[in-house]
């Protein structure tokens, strides 16, 4: 049997087995969320004091999250990180419909630079940077996402596969967008960049401290399993674009997305590797 055979055979196997997995678990119903620790996060972290931001409904019912926190953290200097945290339980998908780059985007804003960041050499919190502006104002943007499991993912293959095994691992694939922002003056990138990676650092693990409760719900039987037998077809049968859009969200990867290029078998063995490191 060629390479190529054997990465189809092991292929077809992996999806029938997640669709007879995924239809279980669609039997089990949505879980009850309980996301209500996390508006407990600090309003002071590391001398930053906070003010929380209203969200427009409007706004608000687009973003379709269980939970969306957003506030001002102001230095004594004067210097400002804005934080926009938003929650989806597994019954939501786990993540946004919208990237932060169509909602950059859409708003207006162009986006010059982007590119891959590392909070810590030796850590797992890699974040997407951006430099956004619009008319005369720049700004400096740190997003990532993580779940109960992981955190550090920039969206992608990295968030999929995680979701899929968390779902077959644990009956739950919820996950978080966690965004913070910047001003950004000439000659003062280094600054902004530094003055955001502390701040993640010291963000990250309070989120982790008070992620948000999963129960169980009453079992049904429902249309979610074709959902979920089609997401997992598109995360393994090359189809990696955001899930979100079969949801009438918007299709976007965001840049920088390891999902690029990625083809049917080294998704399976993406996957494979995925299910073993976190059993």
């Amino acid at each position: 049997m060629s390479r190529d055979q054997l990465s189809t055979a092991l292929l077809c196997a992996v999806l029938v087995a997640v669709g007879a997995l995924a239809w279980a678990l669609t039997l089990r119903g949505a879980p009850v969320v309980d996301a209500s620790a996390l508006a407990t996060l600090p309003r002071e972290i590391d001398g930053w004091r906070s003010e929380d931001l209203p969200i427009d409904s409007v706004v608000e019912n687009a973003l379709r999250a269980d939970f969306n926190l957003q506030r001002a953290y102001r230095s004594s200097e004067g210097g400002v990180v804005w934080l926009y945290l938003g929650y989806y339980g597994t019954g939501r998908g786990g993540r946004p419909e919208h990237t932060p780059r169509g909602c950059y985007t859409g708003a207006g804003w162009g986006i010059p630079e982007s590119r891959v960041v590392r909070a810590d050499p030796q850590g797992e919190l890699a974040m997407n940077e951006y430099v956004v502006e619009r008319d005369r104002e720049r700004r400096l943007v740190l997003f990532w996402y993580r779940s109960h499991r992981r955190t550090g993912m920039l969206g992608g293959i990295d968030q999929n596969l995680d979701r899929l095994a968390g779902r077959l691992l644990e009956g739950r694939a919820d996950g978080a967008l966690i965004r913070l922002s910047t001003p950004l003056r000439s000659g003062e990138t280094e600054a902004a960049r530094s003055r955001l990676l502390s701040f993640a650092l010291s963000l990250d693990p309070l989120i982790g401290e008070r992620w948000p409760t999963e129960g169980p719900a009453e079992e049904t039987a429902g249309a979610g399993a074709s959902l979920h037998v089609a997401e997992a077809a598109q995360l393994l049968g090359g189809g990696l674009v955001d899930a979100g859009a079969g949801r009438g969200g918007r299709a976007a990867l965001v840049a920088g997305d390891p999902a690029h290029g990625v083809g049917r078998g080294q998704a399976a063995r993406h996957l494979a590797h995925h299910v073993r490191r976190h059993r």
